[in-house]
């Protein structure tokens, strides 16, 4: 019999992340948002339940087909309840983006951006519209009637289709029209303003004259999910097969794997429901049905489009990420990180000053070597073509290439080869680890002597992300964290996970332990009467083992926040478990990615600077880099930056026990959005620089701190009353 699951204070993963889904939506109807930018919030909560049907309710689907039983360690259901519970929440998130999206194509037709239907157009502009048709788009479509001589299609995800019921004479069947993705998202008419049809929406009006002999009894824009979890280590892998080819192999086989959605625009007959169930395999509970597009990446394709004028009443206003004052732009990156560690604080700050770095680095004549992990890298990425630069100029360029990062798979693929190409060492990690972390390591000989600049990221090294993801950038030349990566990289090339480190934290092996010990710290130093603290700043929070030790924490009296973006698996507020620990989620303009662990307070302050979220496939699957922030001026930025964030309450909702969310409340000097504080100090800092220090002695915690600080009183365990974030 399966062990009783303990869900006092734990709540299932996957209904966890459709209330972060649903924050991103809020963000659609939140009046102070532009109005465009409202309708880009509505297309990325479209993308992202897309992908989260792709991956999640994939990999679920798979479990209920497995004759092993699954019970769900934090809410206790079995794969068919986990599985029922989302297709029950889902179709509710379908009616409110379909009724915000409506509302936002409205109020955006008075700044003349029109999605249009066709039975709007004039009859002039209809001619323009199907000469277009004809012309353009009917030579690469490929329409079948689909009977006993032409099977039912194999459909790729999200491939936007027409499905049509068709009869002629008494015999009635089905006629499907896939859309290319290589035709446009859309087609602009003529004229002034943005007036355009998708064109799904023009294939839907003019296909019926792709069955001449048929008459058209009804038609809908479809897109069927396919389950996309599909890992390279469950693949047949033949001895002596190039890691690259099998990836190939393992992309194309994604292709074919069971469908988990089907979506469906309009009100389609029952008839037809049932017919496509029947032969995509699918329960009627799988199907959906809305008025939105069925695929909204076209917003994000018309911005560019936008004249000047609407585009400075509907958008953000630009912003351009800043050269960081404390590093200056007239001198060598190399020398000033020789003399002082450096930070840069995406987007707010500018990805250039890590990337001079290594083209700096490519042509020094005293560098040795360049090592590199990589996740994900953008299309066209300086960063790569600099190590290709550094390989050409007989520097030995080792980089550690991820080639299972999903989505990104050929992506990598193609810059693997590039690399390898220009004379680059490629290792492809480790079978059942992904390699997740963002290490970088510069060697230098300098008379005689060893010089390491480390540099440990928070996120990707893509450059496109860097301007829409908030990550940090450590860049120092710590002999101690130059000789941690150096035995890491030196245990990645042996394949060994095991490698003992003095001050970074590596996952699989080590970085759970270390976290475990360091909340232990904490409810010892609480329990001895101390001032204690902890703050974690992360995506995710799914581990078991330590969301039962931040209860245990809570519990014992520490005050504990969270800045969890998206899912969390635990509960706070609930009395006498885990009323000492607050969470909050922030979904703003950019994308919250970054990770920071905080234990301590004051001169006791211990901080990391990670890649890995509180996840169970981060701690124990995947090969994560945490990495100790040892310079004072740093770290009493990034603490400064955690009382920002602790502070926000304009984006800012707090988790409740329910595992809703909920606005938090201004303070009485007004309500902060921590990510518009940023950019103004960024702005201000590449003004008017602040005069550098060789050393400061770290000033007292910011506000996230100073209640504990003031008083060694430790909070009473098992209380009721937990720290405001207004308070702190």
């Amino acid at each position: 019999m399966a062990e009783a699951v303990d869900t006092r204070y734990t709540q299932e993963r996957e209904l966890s992340w459709l209330q972060f889904n649903q924050r991103v939506l809020e963000e659609a109807e939140d009046e102070q948002v532009p109005l465009f930018e409202r309708l880009k919030f509505a297309s990325i909560f479209t993308s992202n339940l897309d992908e989260f049907f792709m991956i999640r309710v994939g990999s679920i689907y798979d479990m209920t087909l497995s004759r092993r039983s699954h019970v769900d360690c934090r809410s206790g259901l079995t794969p068919d309840q986990q599985l029922e519970a989302i297709l029950r929440a889902v179709p509710a998130l379908y009616k409110r983006r379909d009724k915000m999206v409506a509302r936002l194509c409205g109020r955006l037709r008075s700044y003349h951006v029109c999605d249009l239907l066709p039975q709007e157009l004039e009859a002039g502009e209809r001619k323009q519209v199907e000469r277009w048709f004809r012309s353009y788009v009917s030579p690469v479509l490929s329409p079948l009637v689909i009977n006993g001589h032409h099977p039912f299609p194999n459909l790729p995800t999200k491939q936007l289709c027409v499905i049509l019921a068709l009869r002629r004479d008494k015999e009635r069947c089905f006629g499907l029209v896939p859309i290319p993705k290589s035709l446009p998202l859309f087609y602009l008419l003529e004229g002034q303003g943005l007036r355009f049809l998708r064109t799904e929406q023009v294939v839907w009006e003019f296909c019926g004259a792709l069955f001449p002999s048929y008459q058209v009894e009804e038609k809908h824009v479809m897109a069927v999910t396919r389950n996309a979890d599909i890992s390279p280590d469950d693949e047949d892998y033949d001895v002596g097969e190039d890691f690259r080819a099998h990836m190939q192999k393992v992309i194309k086989k994604r292709a074919r794997l069971a469908h988990v959605r089907l979506e469906l625009q309009g009100s389609p007959s029952e008839q037809l429901i049932q017919y496509l169930c029947q032969r995509l395999a699918l329960s009627r509970r799988q199907v959906f049905t809305c008025k939105s597009p069925l695929s909204m990446g076209y917003v994000f394709a018309l911005e560019s489009r936008l004249p000047p004028e609407s585009a400075s009443v509907l958008c953000y206003p630009p912003y351009t990420p800043q050269w960081p004052g404390r590093l200056r732009k007239d001198e060598k990156i190399l020398p000033q990180i020789l003399r002082k560690d450096a930070l840069l604080f995406y987007p707010f700050q500018s990805m250039d000053p890590f990337l001079r770095l290594i083209k700096e680095a490519s042509s020094d004549p005293a560098v040795v070597s360049i090592k590199i992990t990589i996740y994900r890298l953008a299309s066209t990425a300086k960063l790569a073509e600099y190590l290709a630069a550094a390989a050409e100029n007989g520097k030995d360029v080792t980089v550690l290439m991820e080639l299972r990062a999903r989505f990104d798979e050929q992506n990598n693929i193609a810059w693997a080869e590039r690399l390898e190409e220009a004379g680059c060492t490629l290792l492809y990690g480790f079978e059942h680890y992904k390699v997740h972390s963002k290490i970088c390591l510069i060697t230098r000989r300098d008379r005689g002597r060893i010089q390491y600049i480390t540099q440990i990221g928070t996120g990707n090294y893509n450059e496109k992300t860097a301007r829409l993801y908030s990550d940090f950038c450590l860049m120092t030349a710590d002999p101690d964290i130059g000789q941690d990566a150096a035995a890491f990289f030196q245990d990645m090339s042996i394949s060994n996970l095991k490698g003992p480190y003095q001050h970074l934290l590596a996952a699989p092996y080590t970085l759970k332990s270390r976290l475990l010990a360091l909340i232990q710290a904490e409810i010892d130093k609480c329990q001895a009467g101390k001032p204690s603290r902890i703050f974690l700043k992360v995506n995710s929070v799914t581990d078991r083992d330590l969301i039962d030790k931040l209860a245990q924490a809570s519990q014992a009296g520490v005050p504990i926040t969270m800045n969890v973006r998206g899912i969390c698996c635990l509960r706070p507020g609930i009395p006498g478990l885990t009323d000492n620990i607050r969470v909050f989620s922030l979904v703003g303009r950019y994308l919250e990615h970054a990770r920071i662990y905080v234990f301590g307070v004051g001169q006791d302050t211990r901080l990391y600077l990670a890649s890995a979220d509180i996840m169970t496939r981060n701690t124990q699957r995947r090969v994560e880099i945490a990495c100790p922030v040892r310079d004072p001026d740093i770290q009493a930025r990034i603490l400064h930056y955690v009382d920002l964030y602790c502070s926000d309450s304009r984006k800012a909702r707090q988790l409740m026990p329910d595992g809703s969310y909920q606005p938090v409340p201004p303070a009485p000097q007004g309500a902060v959005d921590a990510q518009a504080v940023f950019m103004a100090e960024a702005l201000a800092e590449a003004v008017h620089p602040p005069v550098p220090r060789r050393s400061r002695i770290p000033r007292p915690l910011l506000g996230l701190w100073r209640r504990a600080a003031a008083s060694p009183e430790p909070v009473p365990p098992n209380s009721r009353s937990r720290p405001s974030l207004n308070d702190q």
